[in-house]
């Protein structure tokens, strides 16, 4: 197929300084939790992004000296040649695609807790760190300024020497930089604070000497935010950011703008929609002649389209999407819009960076195992057998084995009880902010269905006498996983004797089906992740009183790893969610529910007409213990995903596409580990 002519300008060159960009898509630096770590996981993964079509490729932040550390965050370094040399390695992969590759230097500030290196962390002022450890910035004096410009000049050449294309002053992020140009931060009475040209010209001299010592062949980006945090998403502040921006306008080659609200930024779909920094990063290009790039987890070709016809944008930048599909711009080029598989703002891809392993992905399993399993994102090795496969459960795990199956070549028979495939994620996609899930589903459908060698068949109920009679060489079970209603989860290592009677218990089962409780709701959350305050929405939203209780400090505490925790709490808050941290559901016998503190264990009754358990999750596996006690000569069974051993969407893809990837290769299969450099 060929490429859509609406889409034509998304493929033009663009002059970004001394250097060219063969097209409009960005992707923009982002973390990965691989960094100076696992140089080579690194390396690969850029070098696939670049190979999807990614004119530009950034690394993530890049620290310029140890006084910047931010383990155990993996970040990347230029403090050394041997820094250099790991470096070329992405550069080596992006430039063996035709893309330009770009760093993001660092100076943390005090951002940067130097937890590795024992280096006193600098800044404006002296400043309380800003990860919440128990110490503060040393405040910078002129000899420390100095040495900073210098260590960033420094970290420049080494790019450079590295292969990089283009060079960033990192200016925001409330990193060191974001910090001279705030007023908030910045009360000094020297030449680098008080009045908006002092608080700025530290950027200007850190822009105007990175361009002295490496301009002539790389291109100078900054990155800083277009409003000044004080506004909202639909009504943005801009204040004296606009004057900022017009203070250094040209002295750049790149604009790469965002914006204050991390949580905006990087929102879930749940709560930020595509192309949300529209509003506040639109006024840029009109006092710059320099290209602007953005982000908005932009999907849809459309939207980029719009962004650079309506002069919001010059390129369209991306991480998350990059993520979820890094070969977005090559389809699109070769009009094959039904490939794309969609981000869908979900930000497992975040938890990489806050729990410091490799990044990860709920819609593309391959992300962050392109160099450790050797697998690609689009490439599946063909059969390695002449052999049929029966698939049963087509919720995300059974719907992954069976389109890698499928791709692979295999004779695939999915069987699915329900009336419409999808398991889980169908389910949950219909709850409030959760819809752009339902993108797991569809593209794997969609996928499925143009495949010649697999047959689907919806609500077939399968035992183990029909599962063996089928006669596939393998069966795969993936039937899932159900909340359970007895009280057991963290909290309650065994079941509850003491909750009743049943018709008061609720689970999300019972939500999925659409029988909802009415009056005064109590919600246990003993699941600590999304669903609880997703369901707590739901159930106001359908008229219910809720009083939401959980043993942790925080609603949806796990989602600090995907940065929605914040905003989850806010939107049960905005509803009138009665909200109890730190206390464990002990009894409730229909009217009451009596509840202790994690802590004291001090007890306390609240009135409830109901009660809805979000604890734990049981997997079904019955039918795999059926078919492999049926000891059926010949047919190798295995099961998958939440079925084994239940989990996020993100692992049921994962272990989905393992399985069907690895199928007929060799026992003992190892993956590569990967070493720092000498």
């Amino acid at each position: 197929m060929s490429r859509d002519a609406r889409y034509d300008i998304l493929f033009e060159p663009l002059k970004i300084g001394p250097v060219e960009t063969p097209n409009r898509f960005y992707q923009v630096p982002h973390c990965n939790g691989m960094g100076l770590l696992r140089p080579r996981m690194l390396a690969e993964m850029r070098g696939v992004k670049a190979e999807g079509g990614w004119g530009v490729v950034c690394t993530e932040y890049c620290s310029i000296h140890p006084s910047s550390d931010d383990l155990p965050h993996p970040y990347g370094a230029l403090w050394n040649a041997a820094d250099i040399k790991a470096h070329a390695l992405v550069t080596e992969k992006v430039h063996a695609h035709g893309a330009l590759a770009g760093v993001e230097l660092w100076a943390g500030g005090a951002g940067a807790p130097n937890l590795l290196t024992r280096e006193v962390a600098m800044s404006v002022d002296s400043l309380p760190n800003r990860g919440g450890h128990p110490f503060q910035t040393r405040s910078m004096d002129k000899k420390d300024i100095q040495n900073l410009r210098r260590w960033h000049r420094d970290a420049a050449l080494r790019a450079r020497e590295a292969g990089f294309d283009i060079v960033y002053v990192y200016a925001t992020h409330g990193y060191l930089f974001s910090q001279f140009l705030s007023p908030v931060n910045n009360q000094r009475t020297d030449e680098y604070g008080g009045s908006l040209e002092n608080r700025v010209r530290l950027v200007r001299e850190v822009i105007e000497e990175t361009k002295e010592a490496v301009g002539d062949t790389c291109a100078v980006a900054v990155r800083m935010a277009a409003d000044d945090g004080n506004g909202s998403m639909a009504a943005p502040s801009i204040g004296e950011r606009r004057e900022m921006f017009e203070l250094l306008a040209e002295l750049p080659d790149l604009w790469d703008i965002n914006i204050h609200d991390y949580e905006q930024e990087m929102g879930v779909s749940r709560f930020v929609p595509e192309g949300s920094l529209e509003q506040a990063v639109s006024y840029v290009k009109s006092v710059t002649s320099k290209p602007v790039v953005s982000v908005g987890r932009f999907t849809s070709p459309d939207a980029m389209v719009s962004q650079i016809r309506r002069g919001v944008l010059d390129l369209v930048g991306a991480a998350r999407p990059s993520i979820a599909d890094p070969f977005l711009p090559r389809k699109i080029q070769e009009g094959r819009l039904d490939e794309i598989r969609e981000c869908i703002g979900c930000n497992i891809c975040y938890t990489g960076d806050s729990l410091s392993v490799p990044i990860r992905c709920t819609q593309n399993p391959t992300m962050g195992e392109e160099w450790r399993r050797g697998w690609h994102p689009e490439k599946v090795p063909a059969r390695a057998e002449d052999a049929s496969v029966l698939v049963i459960g087509g919720g995300p795990a059974g719907l992954e084995a069976t389109r890698v199956l499928g791709q692979r070549g295999y004779q695939v028979l999915l069987a699915e009880a329900r009336t419409e495939l999808g398991g889980r994620v169908s389910q949950e996609s219909r709850l409030p902010g959760l819809a752009e899930w339902i993108r797991v589903r569809d593209y794997r459908v969609q996928q499925i269905q143009v495949m010649p060698n697999v047959d689907v068949y919806l609500d077939s109920h399968m035992n183990a006498a029909d599962a063996v009679a089928a006669g596939t060489q393998h069966i795969v079970i993936a039937t899932g996983a159900t909340w359970r209603g007895d009280g057991f989860g963290r909290y309650h290592e065994k079941p509850c004797d003491d909750l009743g009677p049943d018709s008061s218990i609720f689970t999300p089962e019972d939500v999925f089906a659409g029988r909802l409780p009415a009056g005064h709701v109590l919600l246990f959350d003993d699941d600590f992740y999304y669903l609880g305050g997703v369901i707590a929405e739901h159930l106001v939203g359908n008229g219910c009183q809720v009083t939401y209780v959980t043993t942790e400090n925080m609603v949806c505490a796990w989602g600090v790893q995907t940065d929605e925790q914040y905003q989850a709490q806010q939107r049960l808050i905005e509803l009138g969610v009665d909200i109890v941290t730190g206390h464990g559901l002990d009894e409730f016998d229909g009217k009451t529910a009596s509840i202790s503190c994690y802590y004291t264990e001090r007890e306390r009754e609240i009135k409830a007409d109901a009660l809805m358990l979000v604890t734990a999750r049981k997997p079904e596996d019955s039918l795999y213990h059926e078919i492999v006690a049926a000891d059926s000569a010949g047919q190798r069974v295995t099961k998958l995903g939440d079925c084994d051993a239940p989990g996020i969407i993100a692992s049921a893809v994962y272990e989905g596409h393992r399985y069907a990837r690895e199928l007929g290769a060799e026992i003992g299969i190892t993956t590569r580990q990967d070493r720092l450099f000498d």
